[in-house]
């Protein structure tokens, strides 16, 4: 994972993962997955292992992508 990627990841589409894996679209071993992450990536220094970038990936693909069905609708 390059440094660009990693960045993309956690500032845009980790923020998303976050709040759906704790909205309750998770289990609890991929929201302590999540938050852990979310913690370990403030760190200037701190990159993802491989197997970590595996799991990211797909959960940006599962939960980072997946439609908002969490939305009111105003009618007019």
């Amino acid at each position: 994972m390059t440094d660009l990627e990693l960045d993309e990841i956690l500032t845009i589409h980790w923020p998303t993962v976050v709040r759906r894996a704790m909205g309750g679209a998770a289990d609890e071993w991929v929201q302590a997955f999540v938050r852990s992450i979310a913690r370990q990536g403030k760190r200037p220094s701190w990159r993802p292992s491989l197997k970590q970038q595996q799991i990211m990936r797909r959960l940006v693909s599962e939960l980072g992508t997946a439609p908002d069905d969490d939305f009111d609708v105003i009618e007019r």
